[in-house]
């Protein structure tokens, strides 16, 4: 079943979710998506790599929302026998707290375009031989407390290793697509080690030179405070001997807490950021480092509808395997391209009255807005001033679509989810909102290319990167977005959308102003000179989806990272 795969030297990618088709609960939010996205274009290309995952059973989370507008949180169980195949001919153990842990594995193909196949391990413990709290390690996506947190990461980095070498995978090197599976360098430690004559008998120096020559690392975090961080009591209780000792990962990963991504920086040859801005924000953070820049993308053939796909195949022929030839998307007429974007439209608003009930107007500007639902990403931004924004809208009627989800131990996110339910009642006799509950990628696709504008108002420089507006782009939507992450690089003010701020840090009141004055006079105007916007729109396909893809950021590590 695998000798196709090992016969070949892979690159190894090593990511906690990876997000492998809409109805396989294995990713959360944006890091999953990028993930399978890469290793999409991988497959496209023919790039020879595997993917190497957990295999989430519970899923992360279905939402619910109630009358009063808070989340509610259901089981998004599913079964991996119906999508991927089960690998029979290997098992591994890793040491936990004392217990061997067993690990299995199962085998997801994601299949390119162009004939490549991508294989994806999905790493599980439950199996019998293991205790019913082992059996539970690989269940819940970034559930439950720190402890099982930490025991995740053995399993995905320790056992991920040693998972490969047991299916005999030849592997060149292993990307780390953040820090959670930092700890398959320290495995990789193990294995590369030199003796000394001055040495003890049996005493081992790691060569770090050689793991890092293995290793590349991809930050997506950009403050302090978002990085997996694990008291070195933990790590001593659950890790025990299956570590290098704690003074030698000390010095490699902090002497305060086991912190992954510096332990991911140490033991890294090749360090990127996910933007242009995220990788100058990284090396301030990390002065001691050279951090590249590496700008993400989303897959082409993914996040295009079809009526955008059929219109690309009339027009630019080759555009799944080169997206850079969508410059030529001036070759559609005004008519075809509108007509296109019209019928996307009228999908998506059928959806919304299927689910909501509510009858929204095809004719008015629909903005869209769905991300995950935490505090710096500020989705209530546009309801700061309830009197402003009603006014505007009596002078040029638009509409609202919201969607995400908060993660179940963000407090704050489900209270921002709850206020932007009070500002929908406040709002429903001025403007016609709307929020989606059960936000995931089948959704995404339909709102990315069914509203007309695409909104982002994140608190700079939060955001690493983002990848919605790129898949907006894709099927013509401009954003209106903060000036930060990969729209610092995408936006081309009036051509591919608009700036909100001038790319001051953590500006509330002026983002606040800047928001209301680009919707009052500058987007809603456009709208109804029909012949503009579809020029905006060809702008936002050849000037943004054109690059903004992981066919070129996929090429960029093959040739900057993955062939060092």
């Amino acid at each position: 079943m695998l000798h196709e795969f090992t016969r070949t030297p892979r690159v190894a990618y090593f990511s906690m979710e990876i997000a492998l088709a809409p109805n396989i609960p294995t990713y959360a939010g944006g890091l999953g998506v990028l993930a399978g996205d890469t290793l999409r274009s991988a497959a496209d290309i023919g790039l020879h790599m595997v993917g190497v995952t957990l295999v989430s059973r519970a899923g992360y989370f279905d939402q619910k929302i109630d009358a009063y507008g808070r989340q509610i949180e259901l089981p998004q169980m599913w079964d991996p026998e119906k999508s991927a195949q089960p690998i029979v001919c290997a098992k591994v153990s890793v040491n936990i707290e004392n217990r061997v842990v067993w690990v299995g594995a199962w085998l997801y193909r994601i299949e390119g375009l162009g004939g490549g196949i991508v294989p994806v391990i999905l790493l599980d413990t439950d199996l019998p031989e293991n205790t019913p709290e082992d059996r539970e390690i690989t269940h819940f996506l970034y559930g439950k407390d720190a402890a099982y947190r930490f025991k995740q990461e053995m399993i995905l980095g320790i056992g991920g290793i040693r998972m490969l070498q047991a299916l005999d995978f030849s592997i060149t090197k292993h990307h780390m697509n953040e820090g959670h599976s930092a700890l398959l360098a320290v495995e990789l430690l193990h294995r590369y080690t030199y003796q000394q004559r001055d040495l003890r008998p049996g005493e081992a120096l790691y060569d770090l030179p050689a793991v890092r020559k293995k290793c590349i690392f991809t930050t997506h975090t950009p403050v302090e405070a978002g990085q997996d961080k694990f008291d070195y009591s933990i790590v001593d209780r659950i890790a025990q001997n299956e570590f290098i000792d704690l003074q030698h990962l000390r010095k490699l990963a902090g002497e305060d807490c086991l912190n992954m991504t510096r332990l991911a920086l140490n033991l890294s040859e090749y360090v990127n950021g996910v933007a242009k801005c995220h990788a100058e924000v990284s090396q301030k953070m990390f002065q001691t480092y050279v951090v590249h820049a590496i700008t993400n993308g989303v897959h082409p053939h993914t996040w295009t509808n079809a009526g955008f796909a059929a219109l690309y195949d009339k027009y630019v022929q080759g555009w799944r395997h080169e997206p850079e030839q969508l410059v030529r998307i001036d070759q559609a007429s005004e008519e075809e391209l509108w007509d296109t974007h019209y019928n996307s439209k009228i999908k998506l608003l059928d959806i919304v009255h299927q689910s909501t009930g509510k009858q929204l107007d095809l004719d008015l500007p629909t903005i869209g807005f769905a991300r995950r639902m935490t505090s710096y990403k500020r989705p209530d931004l546009i309801f700061s001033d309830m009197e402003r924004l009603k006014n505007i809208a009596k002078k040029y009627p638009f509409q609202l679509i919201l969607a995400g989800k908060a993660h179940p131990s963000d407090t704050r996110g489900k209270e921002i989810i709850e206020s932007i339910h009070a500002h929908i009642h406040e709002l429903s006799e001025d403007i016609k909102v709307v929020y989606l509950s059960g936000y995931d990628m089948s959704m995404s696709l339909e709102l990315v290319s069914g509203v007309d504008v695409w909104l982002n108002t994140p608190l700079r420089p939060l955001e690493a990167s983002g990848t919605s507006g790129m898949k907006a782009a894709f099927n013509g939507v401009p954003s209106l977005s903060v000036l930060d992450g990969w729209w610092i690089e995408g936006c081309i003010e009036g051509v591919t959308g608009w700036a909100v701020g001038n790319g001051d840090v953590g500006n509330d009141q002026g983002d606040i102003n800047d928001l209301y004055n680009k919707l009052e006079n500058s987007v809603l105007p456009l709208y109804n000179k029909r012949k503009e916007w579809v020029n905006l729109m060809k702008g936002v396909i050849s000037k943004n989806a054109s690059i903004f893809n992981t066919h070129r950021m996929i090429r960029r590590y093959a040739t900057e990272a993955y062939m060092l």
